[in-house]
């Protein structure tokens, strides 16, 4: 197994909030990374596919990648989906669950800011049309910091949130800002998901964790030679490897500051 890029998308739009801005990308610039996915030889696969090989599974093709989006935008349903239907491309879209809107109403809440989010029958649509749909906890909080009632309620709320609404198992996970540890994964673990991804900005390998995926986030400001590079496997590093010091050290500073009341603004 090759080292397989794993892209993580938050928001695709022409015209964003200004606090999702940064991690937005234009449907152009979108449909050009896309062309440069299919250039490059790569076969686009269901997370799952990756993840039933990192268990041991079915191997994958020689050069491949994955499409993740994180949150729930609903720029998702409007202009993604359609984007990679006419491809017939797979992806994964981790959804927030309390920033998730009853149709023509308001959502539970959650952390993010107010930007257009889908609604719960637009969630259901993409399920049916075959997009894997996974849970990004309930209100996106730095699952790291939280005391174990709140971070169950996060990660286990989410995915009955979302099994109640679409009315089958739900295995996919993703981790609020990339955030996890030892105990958050074990709490990913017990909630019953096979997977989590987190971001680390590396490749996945086979030998990479299944419950701390590695993926390359796509920012408005990627140059598109970082993403040929990417997508030819070149230009970042090849996951597990060790956390570091650092990511460690603002981890402690991260839940000082929230057992201060004062948390970290990501």
């Amino acid at each position: 197994m090759t080292p397989v890029p794993v892209f993580i998308y938050h928001s695709v739009s022409d015209d964003p909030e200004p606090w999702i801005a940064p991690y937005t990308v234009s449907p152009k610039a979108f449909v050009e990374q896309l062309d440069r996915i299919e250039a490059s030889g790569r076969t686009v696969v269901p997370l799952r596919s990756l993840v039933a090989a990192l268990r041991g599974g079915p191997p994958l093709p020689d050069r491949c990648a994955v499409l993740t989006f994180d949150d729930g935008h609903e720029d998702f349903y409007w202009t993604v989906a359609p984007l990679l239907t006419e491809r017939d491309l797979p992806a994964t879209l981790y959804l927030t669950t309390g920033a998730i809107r009853v149709p023509g109403g308001r959502a539970s809440g959650s952390m993010l800011p107010e930007a257009p989010m889908l609604n719960w029958r637009q969630v259901s649509t993409l399920d049916a049309l075959g997009f894997e749909l996974g849970a990004h906890s309930r209100t996106h909080a730095q699952l790291d910091t939280l005391p174990a009632r709140r971070l169950a309620d996060e990660v286990k709320g989410s995915r009955a949130d979302l099994e109640d609404a679409l009315g089958h198992h739900v295995r996919a996970f993703a981790y609020p800002h990339g955030y996890s540890s030892a105990a958050v994964r074990r709490c990913v673990a017990a909630a019953g998901f096979g997977s989590a991804t987190a971001v680390v900005n590396a490749f996945s390998s086979a030998q990479d964790d299944p419950l701390r995926i590695a993926r390359l986030m796509v920012m408005a400001d990627t140059p598109a030679e970082r993403f040929q590079q990417w997508a030819d496997g070149r230009g970042a590093p090849v996951a597990p490897f060790p956390e570091h010091l650092r990511t460690r050290a603002w981890r402690v500073y991260r839940r000082v500051r929230s057992s201060l009341g004062r948390p970290v603004a990501c």
